[in-house]
């Protein structure tokens, strides 16, 4: 048991250092060596791991994907049910917020994720793994949306995604130089929006039930 705790740490180290690398250097500055020099490892024991250059870049974005999913999980659907106003608001940029660059372990994780996204549109091999991270991405926010009955949430989603992709961006790279209060700020104003339409097309049906 010790030789396997052992291993697993090892592992760890070695995709922490790949994360250290990415935001340093960039995709460009992540190899086997290097990283197995960041770890304080041989070459040797790195390949135990990973036997190449893109199996350790996507097995560090699959272990951003499981620490956004594991964090997830304590937002259960249910608990967005009945709510209204700033309580619905409240809780749903809550669980958007660990999607988004907003502490140390958070940028860190924006930054890989960003990293893989743009190595990804030169190199079809790393799309699955894109493509399955943006999908689940999707069905998440798109039932959040509709537990709190916004019209159309499928399509709501999809432009909620757009701005949450954008706040990263303007928030790891000089391109906005966006601060956390300021992206927290933006971000609220759009659900306070989304919210606030959902609750008129509501209102609006009620009203023409009624007529009816």
């Amino acid at each position: 048991m010790p030789a396997r705790i052992d291993l697993e740490q090892r592992r760890k180290d070695v995709i922490e250092a790949a994360f250290r690398l990415l935001v340093a250097e960039g995709f460009s500055g992540l190899s086997l060596r290097k990283v197995a020099a960041e770890s304080g490892l041989n070459i040797g024991s790195v390949r135990h791991y990973f036997d190449d250059h893109r199996n350790l870049l996507v097995a560090a974005v699959t272990e951003v994907g499981n620490r956004m999913g594991k964090r997830l999980t304590r937002y259960p659907i249910d608990a967005l049910a009945g709510l209204t106003g700033e309580p619905a608001v409240d809780a749903l940029q809550a669980r958007l917020e660990e999607l988004l660059p907003i502490d140390e372990e958070r940028r860190v994780e924006s930054i890989v994720l960003t990293e893989f996204i743009v190595a990804a549109r030169v190199n079809p091999t790393f799309r699955p793994v894109t493509e399955q991270m943006a999908a689940d991405m999707r069905q998440v926010i798109t039932d959040a949306l509709r537990v709190l009955h916004v019209h159309d949430p499928a399509e709501e989603a999809e432009r909620l995604i757009a701005v949450l992709g954008g706040l990263v961006l303007d928030t790891v790279t000089p391109h906005g130089s966006l601060g956390v209060e300021r992206l927290r700020a933006t971000l609220r104003a759009h659900l306070r929006m989304i919210l606030a339409a959902g609750a008129g097309a509501g209102a609006g049906a009620g009203a023409a039930s009624a007529d009816a």
